[in-house]
């Protein structure tokens, strides 16, 4: 089902970099697993019902064990 047709559900936007590769990138180096883009925000869109709901598909999706970085969340109107 599309958000866009589930009226219980809003769109929003999520920025977030990754922390490791922003210090990689500072040292003139690449990280193992992610690209260099990833030391900047990176702008993502996500279907849910609330901001924490968004928030807990992002963490699913990009760990920030792994270094990701909530860097802002909008609700996309």
């Amino acid at each position: 089902m599309s958000a866009f047709t589930d009226h219980r559900k809003r769109v929003y936007q999520v920025g977030l970099h990754n922390k490791f590769v922003r210090e990689c990138v500072k040292e003139n180096r690449s990280h193992a697993l992610y690209d260099d883009r990833w030391a900047d925000i990176q702008t993502h869109e996500v279907a849910a019902q609330t901001k924490t709901k968004a928030l807990a598909m992002i963490e699913k999706n990009y760990p920030s064990c792994d270094g990701f970085v909530v860097d802002h969340v909008k609700r996309h109107d």
